[in-house]
């Protein structure tokens, strides 16, 4: 069964070509590929988001995504008749292996638009099992969930909105996190759910996720354990290269750097190719961003808690590269970038804190939610790297 606009279909129909008006691309997809997968078909063909390179096509077998279907419904005990929310775009990786999810492992499917806030449409008594969310999406329902005192516009109105979600996200079998980076602040507020929280590690060429790490619970980890089947190694780099049968036993070559555990887990690093020289000196950019993400979670009143950023390099004269820190929203005052500015220097090692501050309204968006650096820099005026 799959809900959407409003009323539950049955599969069986869809897959006789019931006549349905589709209302948005969302249906439009999920209808799309429902009825070539209930029709047997072998072959799909993904889109990439392009958040990494250039978007591009990648073809999946059937027996691709039903290994991972399967392996995923091993990991997290999904059984027959759970429900599963399909809150990410059918026409991408994760919210089409939501899908196939379904239909694998004989969930009852909710889909809804993609939006910054996908409980919104679901009615009060929905009860969701499964859910995958994006950081962003993850955020701003925990921020409706576990509201401030303090915050000026608490209310019983929120108060009834906070207790809705809460029980909503406490009562979920398994919520799946990715996309991107999950920052200390929103870490922090994962630990205060009760459901079994994973952030996920993988890409449209291996079916979406080929590991979860647990976030919260006595069972959180810092590292990525690999799905059942999946084999890992690292190459002369420490790059992550996997195999298994979702990538039909054929060896995927990565530029993730990773730290290999004994117990066969693995640590994500950052990407090879996404290092900064500047001043001769090898900066590599998401552990920037992690050393600045932990000090914005300790020291709030240097105005970046509640704010997205990434760090990126920019051509410099002397350096080669410098390193600055992209930040959305208004302006910091010249007093608090000042403060920020001593913060980093003391935090981080010569050359690895940004030398400038640029700010931009809006970052730019892949069509699966994440930060798109290159538009977002290109946007601000800013050369690209």
């Amino acid at each position: 069964m799959i809900w959407m606009d409003g009323r539950w279909w049955d599969t069986a129909a869809l897959a006789k070509g019931v006549d349905i008006a589709p209302t948005s691309e969302q249906v439009q997809a999920v209808l799309d590929f429902s009825r070539a997968w209930l029709r047997g078909e072998e072959l799909f063909e993904v889109h990439t988001s392009g958040s990494t390179g250039l978007p591009k096509s990648i073809r999946l077998t059937r027996c691709q995504m039903e290994a991972s279907a399967r392996a995923t419904g091993a990991v997290l005990g999904l059984t027959a008749g759970m429900t599963a929310l399909v809150c990410l775009p059918v026409r991408y990786i994760a919210g089409r292996m939501l899908l196939v999810r379904g239909f694998v492992c004989g969930l009852k499917l909710v889909v809804v638009e993609p939006a910054s806030d996908p409980l919104a449409e679901l009615p009060d008594d929905a009860v969701i099992d499964l859910a995958s969310f994006v950081p962003l999406q993850l955020q701003t329902l925990l921020d409706r969930a576990l509201p401030s005192d303090s915050d000026v516009e608490f209310s019983d109105a929120t108060a009834v909105q906070a207790l809705r979600y809460r029980r909503s996200l406490d009562s979920m079998h398994a919520i799946l996190v990715g996309g991107g980076p999950v920052s200390p602040a929103l870490a922090t507020q994962i630990r205060q759910i009760k459901a079994p929280v994973y952030h996920t590690y993988g890409m449209t060429e291996t079916a979406t996720h080929v590991a979860l790490r647990r976030l919260n619970g006595v069972e959180a980890m810092s590292a990525f354990v690999p799905l059942p089947g999946v084999d890992i190694g690292v190459d002369g780099r420490s790059c992550l290269h996997l195999r298994g049968p979702m990538t039909a036993d054929a060896t995927i070559q990565t530029n993730d750097q990773v730290e290999l555990q004994p117990d066969g887990s693995f640590v994500w690093i950052g990407r090879w190719d996404n290092v900064l020289n500047s001043g001769g000196v090898k900066v590599h950019v998401e552990s920037v961003e992690a050393s600045i993400e932990v000090l914005a979670a300790a020291q709030p009143e240097l105005g970046l808690a509640r704010r997205r950023f990434f760090v990126a390099g920019q051509p410099d004269e002397r350096l080669g590269q410098e390193n600055v820190l992209v930040v959305e929203g208004a302006a910091l005052d010249d007093e608090w970038q000042m403060q920020l500015r001593r913060a980093l220097n003391l935090a981080l090692p010569r050359h690895h804190a940004p030398r400038r501050f640029i700010f931009t309204p809006c970052f730019v968006a892949t069509p699966t939610g994440k930060i798109d650096r290159k538009a977002t820099l290109a946007a601000a005026g800013m050369p690209l790297p």
